[in-house]
Formats: structure tokens, C-alpha cells, sequence
């Protein structure tokens, strides 16, 4: 999570974060090698920033609570129906949408790496990959859950499933109530990543987290 307080250094210079100045100092290197084209990193830093990442999940999601139409489309054939909307590419050739519902919350987990769809969500996070989460999510999705501030009644169903290069997951959060006179890009706004993997509730504006 990037830290949204900028601190200054005399004259207004701005002062760069440890692994930023380590990013800086490796691509002025790599240039001067002539190993990389800054025009080159640029586009694809842009690309990841504006273009590829989890404001196109929340897109979908949005629409799929405003389209009862687009939702059938979407968890009958998710890689198409996400296609409508634009996106599509590498790593989401092959997605399914998991709908959470009263009775059942889905989480998702890549057991042996980190699959991921990234022209949903884009990069995976750090914790995501991380060997604790891809061991602990099969084997106490509760309480992963609980540490990620979850805490579902007994009677709802916890589903986890394996994301692989095969078939990667999309979770269609439950629309939160006090929500049904907001547009989609309102909708959008409130929709996290964490919620598109499973990990998160979607909440309506001005509700706190539980615990």
C-alpha cells in the first residue's frame, strides 16, 4: 500500500522511499548499459498504472450489480463477458467469477505460485505470493479470514479454490446494502481488491470495518 503523506527535504526536494531510490539507482544503471529503454519502462510502468489493475475488477463487479443481464453473461462465460468491457490479454485467457451469496464466501489462493489475473486485478500483492498465505488460506480460511478483519457467521460456507495458468478467479462480492441509488462508477469506487480475491467485504460509504 503506497503511503499517500509526502515529506520534503529543503528546496521542496522530494524525499524517495529506500526501495525507490534502489529502483532509480537500478534503472539509471541499466540505462547506462544500454540494457534498457527508458521510453520502453515508461510505457510499461503506464500500463500497469493506468491501464492494467484492480479498477478494471471493480468495473466488472459494478456492472455486474447494475446488469442483472451482464451478471448471467459473466458467471456463465467470465473470460467473455469480462472481454466486453475490455479486458482482456495475458494471464486472464481463462477466468471463472465466483459469486458470494448469504450462504457461501469464496477466497482464492494459488497453491503453487502466484496465478493471477492481471487484466482484472493487475500485479498480484506481496502477501499473495507469500508461502504462509498460499498454505494457510487452504487449511484455515477462517482464520486468514479474521486476520484480513473477516469474521463470517458459522453457517456460511467458506469456498477456496486453487488459481493455476488452467483457470484463474474472479470473486463477485455480495453488493453491499444502502447502495441502490449509486451509479457505476460510484459502485466501482467502493469496490477493493481484496474483495475481488476474497479476502475483503465490500461495504457501503460511512460503514467501518468489523473488529
Amino acid at each position: 500500500m503506497a503511503d499517500d503523506h509526502h515529506h520534503h527535504h529543503h528546496h521542496d526536494a522530494p524525499r524517495l522511499a529506500d526501495p525507490e531510490l534502489r529502483v532509480r539507482a537500478l534503472e539509471s544503471l541499466l540505462t547506462e548499459k544500454g540494457l534498457v529503454d527508458p521510453a520502453a519502462l515508461d510505457a510499461i510502468i503506464d500500463v500497469y498504472e493506468t491501464r492494467i489493475g484492480p479498477h478494471n475488477g471493480a468495473r466488472v463487479v459494478a456492472r455486474a450489480w447494475a446488469d442483472p443481464e451482464f451478471r448471467r453473461r459473466l458467471l456463465r462465460n467470465a473470460t467473455a463477458a469480462i472481454a466486453e468491457l475490455g479486458f482482456e490479454g495475458s494471464q486472464g485467457e481463462h477466468m471463472t467469477v465466483l459469486e458470494n451469496t448469504p450462504e457461501v464466501h469464496n477466497m482464492v489462493v494459488c497453491t503453487l505460485c502466484s496465478c493471477y489475473p492481471w487484466p482484472t486485478l493487475g500485479l498480484p500483492p506481496v502477501w499473495y505470493k507469500a508461502p504462509s498465505y498460499r498454505s494457510r488460506a487452504v487449511a484455515d480460511p477462517r482464520g486468514v479470514l479474521a486476520e484480513f478483519g473477516v469474521r463470517l457467521p458459522d453457517d456460511v460456507e467458506v469456498r477456496v479454490w486453487d488459481s493455476s495458468a488452467e483457470m484463474r478467479y474472479l470473486v463477485l462480492p455480495a453488493r453491499p446494502p444502502g447502495t441502490d441509488g449509486m451509479d457505476e462508477a460510484a459502485l466501482a469506487g467502493l469496490v477493493t481488491r481484496d474483495a475481488m480475491i476474497g479476502v475483503d467485504i465490500v461495504r457501503a460509504p460511512g460503514t467501518e470495518r468489523d473488529g
